[in-house]
């Protein structure tokens, strides 16, 4: 399982993440989820099971509905995010 932290890296650094999470902002998930791009992140794989966070959930809901336009079969998001209920 990969967790991905679809904030800005300020936003991380700031507050930090989920162990283990990579980050990939909003804006760029798209090319690094494209394979055929080359800026493509292996974690990223169509294989890959998928769960993304952000600070309320807005972004990460966002960004597993495109993962799962390109393909992406296995994909979650975290409800509320971080900092929500």
């Amino acid at each position: 399982m990969v967790f991905v932290d679809v904030r800005e890296p300020s936003e991380v650094a700031n507050s930090g993440s989920v162990d283990g999470a990579i980050n990939v902002p909003r804006g760029l998930l798209e090319f690094q989820a494209d394979p055929e791009s080359l800026s493509h992140r292996a974690e990223l794989s169509r294989g890959a099971r998928i769960v993304l966070c952000c600070g309320s959930g807005a972004r990460s809901a966002l960004a597993a509905k495109t993962l799962q336009d390109m393909g992406v079969a296995i994909v979650a998001h975290v409800p509320g995010g971080f900092f929500g209920p």
